[in-house]
This record gives structure tokens, C-alpha cells and sequence, in this order.
């Protein structure tokens, strides 16, 4: 098991993080729910105490049993034994049997789908790709699982993303704060054709600064991306006080760091530095498999590249979920996804799984194996990790259920509950420089939270049972929320 979750190049990294620019935006001033939310609050924000619960506060330390969370509105104002008095006019809930966790951070979600237009069981389709927003579904799907914060991760409708986020936080559609990231810095030949593939470096920059302008707060690159696109978005990025991550494949990871990118997506899987027939700007075709089935846990090549990330301050985003769907039956066939789905995303699905069943690849197994132990020796040298499941076109990661899975999996790789569970929370506020705000239960900071009937410290999977998700003080009710999305994933 790992315990050091933070190491003093982690702390010296928090430094520059916690000068964020931009925490108003994310977490602006609560409002009321309006009329149209107002179905969806189970408990307005006021003078509440959540009694006799467990509380994970998120910082790694172990569970405290027989507690109470104190919410004076939108504020924690105690975390006390059940014992001690509650002040005057407090409205006392009994929530024996339940934990109270920090509101989970997503730094790899998103608002859309992917489709494959005319799919069929043999897994064959017809291009171009297409790219559904699901603005509806989606942030209530976070919402409901317990996701209070998250990144987009890359947007393909950024105005959409920005006209959702700014719904959100006037109280107007139920949904988690946001990070907004602008479209994808992608190159040539990329094979979404809503995207658009940028000329040079000065279009890297002209993208980055004009998205900017527009109010996201963050920024992608993609897997095309040439290392003088990507060292001219990140300049301009960091000119801005904004960060840059990146699901990167033509540019390999110590370039990457070399040039100052502040995180990379799904952990070690998209790094191609040793990919056989690699050549500068080019995404090789097994677009990182190799290099990662055959760089050992332990070894001198892994301890090597992970020494390089830390010494650059690069955070690494752990997308097990997504990965997860590619192991022959690996995941769980869960009826919540399903009855989430339309029909036709469960069809799409269930003909994926169904491929991989049939068709395991011995190869990808061993890098995925290989990824379990470098997301637990990246954390024990100092690095910071952080969770997203990233639901896209894959019918078993969906919004928020994904998000859960990714905890769970974390476990599965050898962390411990409470460790997955900072992972998944303060580890995402820390990286985002608002851990003064959100990330842990402890008083004066935000009342985003999770009410958890069960005990996820001692079974991780009870992190699934999400019975009320605290957002800025309100208590949405997560079945009718998830009612409320019920076999439209995949339409809207």
C-alpha cells in the first residue's frame, strides 16, 4: 500500500498552484436554486447538522466513526463528536449508517459522447466520428454521483461548455462547478471532425489567447500536436495564469515536461517515448501500448521518467475507467449504466464488450498492469495524482458512475480506500489551487459533500451509494436526479 501522498517536491508544486487565478470562477458566490432546480433539493442550505456519521475528510487520514458535520449555509462550521453539543437552532438530521465525504474533483470529464455512425457487432462503422453534447444529462449524472468540481478535459462545443457553466452557477440548471477547458489543441489528421487542427505555433498561441478571452480556464492538447504548437500554448497558457494538460502521443512525455506542461491525461498509457518507429511530432500507430507494456514498475526506465515528472511538477490524471473497458470483461456490467443509456448506446456498447471478450490483447493487458504499479510508484516518489474516468464514447464510463468506478479502481491498483478517496478529492482541489475552498470536510471550507449510505473506508464499492450530494450548502436528492436522466445518455 502507499502512503506518501505528498513528498516535498509535491508540496513545492502546491506552491504555485494555490496562486490561482481563477478560483471565483470556478467556485463563484452560491445562489438559490431557481424554480426549474428546486425539484432536485432535498435540503435547502442553512443551519444544518449532519449526526452520527463516519467522515473520510479526504486528507488520507483514517475515518472518524460517531461524528457530526456541522453546514452553517454554504460553509462547514464544525466537524465534532456526535457528543458535543450543536448550537441553537441547528436542524439536527440522524444519518446513522452513512459517511460524509468531500464532494469528488473530476479532472477528466466531460459533456459529450462519441458515435459511431452505423456500428454493427463486428465493430465496424462508417466515418466521420460525431460528437454529441449531452448537455443535459451530464451534469446531472456528475452531480448525482457526488461530483461537485470538475475540469471538462477538453471541450468539442466550448461555447456550450461556457453557456452550461454560467446555468449552473446562476442556480438555474442542477450541476457541478466547473472548470472549463477550451477545444482541443489538436494537429493534423485527427480523426474527429469537429475539431479544429491547428497550422503552426502562432494558431497554438492565437487559439489559446482567444479562448482565454472567451472565460475558459484551462486548456488540452491533443494527440497530434507538433512540440512547437505545444511549447506556444503553454506560454501562452502560463502567460495567462492558466494551466495546460495533455492526452499527448505524438510528443512523448519527458518532451512534454521538458516544455512545461502542468499535467498529463490517463496516467502512463499515452506515453510513446519508447514505442518502436517513433518519430518527432508523429503519433506512432500503437500510440503508447508499447512503451508502456514494456516499462516495468521498478525499473530504471520508469524510475527515470518518473524522477523527470516530479522534477518539472507535472501532475499525472489517472483515467483507469476508460482503460478498464478494454480488458476482456474486466468491468462490471452494471444496471445503473445500462438503465442510463439509450437504447442505442447500450447496443453500441454491449457490441464493444462483446469485441474485446472475444478478442483479448495480451499486450494491452501487461501495459495496463504495468500502469497500476507506475500510478502507485509515480505517488510514493512525491508525484500528484489525479482521478476522471473520462465518459466518451464508451457505454460502461458514464458521467459520475464513471467517476465512482475510477475510485474503486484506484483500490483495485493497491491504494487504500482513504488514499483513493484524497486522491479523487483533495489531490484535484490542490492541483486546481483551490484546496483553501474544497477537497476535504473540515471547517470554513465549502459545503460540497457527499452523504454515502455504507462505508467506502471498508468497502470501497459503497462509494456508489450516494444518497445526498451537498453543493454549496444544498442538498440535491441524487435518485431524482438520476430519474430525471433515465435512458437519455447518449440523446441529449
Amino acid at each position: 500500500m502507499v502512503r506518501a501522498l505528498v513528498s516535498l517536491s509535491a508540496l513545492c508544486w502546491c506552491v504555485g498552484a494555490a496562486a490561482s487565478p481563477f478560483a471565483a470562477t470556478v467556485l463563484p458566490p452560491p445562489v438559490e436554486p431557481s424554480r426549474a432546480v428546486q425539484p432536485y433539493v432535498a435540503r435547502a442550505a442553512g443551519r444544518i447538522a449532519l449526526a452520527h456519521v463516519r467522515v473520510i475528510d479526504g486528507t488520507g487520514a483514517p475515518p472518524r466513526d460517531d461524528m457530526t458535520v456541522v453546514l452553517d449555509g454554504a460553509r462547514i462550521a464544525a466537524v465534532q463528536p456526535a457528543a458535543a453539543p450543536v448550537p441553537a437552532g441547528v436542524q439536527v438530521l440522524d444519518l446513522t449508517g452513512r459517511t460524509v465525504l468531500p464532494g469528488l474533483v473530476g479532472l477528466h470529464d466531460h459533456m459529450y459522447y462519441i458515435g459511431r455512425p452505423d456500428l454493427d457487432a463486428q465493430g465496424h462503422s462508417e466515418p466521420p466520428l460525431v460528437v454529441p453534447q449531452m448537455t443535459f444529462t451530464s451534469p446531472r449524472l456528475y452531480l448525482a454521483a457526488g461530483v461537485t468540481t470538475l475540469r471538462t478535459t477538453g471541450s468539442v462545443e466550448p461555447y456550450t461548455d461556457l453557456n452550461l457553466k454560467r446555468q449552473i452557477d446562476a442556480g438555474r440548471i442542477p450541476g457541478p462547478h466547473m472548470d472549463v477547458t477550451g477545444p482541443y489543441l489538436e494537429g493534423p489528421d485527427s480523426p474527429f471532425i469537429q475539431m479544429h487542427q491547428l497550422k503552426d505555433a502562432d494558431d497554438a498561441r492565437r487559439t489559446v489567447a482567444f479562448w482565454a478571452d472567451q472565460g475558459v480556464t484551462s486548456f488540452k492538447a491533443y494527440m497530434n500536436i507538433t512540440r512547437a504548437e505545444l511549447r506556444a500554448a503553454i506560454a501562452e497558457a502560463h502567460r495567462r495564469g492558466l494551466k495546460l494538460t495533455g492526452h499527448l502521443c505524438s510528443v512523448t512525455y519527458p518532451e512534454a515536461a521538458a516544455l512545461g506542461i502542468d499535467d498529463l491525461e490517463h496516467g502512463f498509457f499515452v506515453n510513446t517515448q519508447d514505442d518502436p518507429g517513433k518519430t518527432p511530432d508523429r503519433c506512432p500507430d500503437m500510440a503508447g501500448t508499447p512503451t508502456l507494456a514494456g516499462m516495468a514498475p521498478g525499473s530504471p526506465a520508469a524510475a527515470a521518467l518518473i524522477a523527470d515528472l516530479i522534477r518539472h511538477h507535472v501532475a499525472l490524471t489517472s483515467t483507469l475507467p476508460v482503460f478498464e473497458q478494454q480488458l476482456s470483461l474486466h468491468g462490471p456490467l452494471q444496471p445503473r449504466v445500462m438503465a442510463a443509456m439509450t437504447a442505442e448506446a447500450r447496443e453500441a456498447y454491449l457490441y464493444a464488450r462483446n469485441g474485446r471478450a472475444t478478442h483479448p490483447n495480451a499486450q494491452f493487458e501487461q501495459a495496463y498492469r504495468n500502469d497500476l504499479g507506475l500510478e502507485r510508484q509515480f505517488v510514493a516518489a512525491g508525484g500528484l495524482l489525479l482521478a476522471g474516468p473520462d465518459p466518451t464514447g464508451n457505454g460502461g464510463v458514464v458521467p459520475g458512475y464513471g467517476d465512482q468506478r475510477e475510485v474503486e479502481l484506484l483500490v483495485e491498483a493497491g491504494f487504500t480506500p482513504v488514499e483513493a478517496i484524497r486522491i479523487a478529492t483533495l489531490n484535484g482541489a490542490t492541483y486546481l489551487g483551490l484546496a483553501d475552498r474544497i477537497g476535504t470536510v473540515s471547517p470554513g471550507k465549502d459545503a460540497d459533500l457527499i452523504v454515502v449510505n455504507g462505508d467506502p473506508a471498508s468497502r470501497i464499492a459503497d462509494i456508489e451509494q450516494v444518497e445526498t450530494t451537498f453543493k454549496d450548502g444544498f442538498g440535491y436528492d441524487s435518485a431524482k436526479l438520476i430519474a430525471s436522466v433515465r435512458g437519455r445518455y447518449g440523446e441529449y
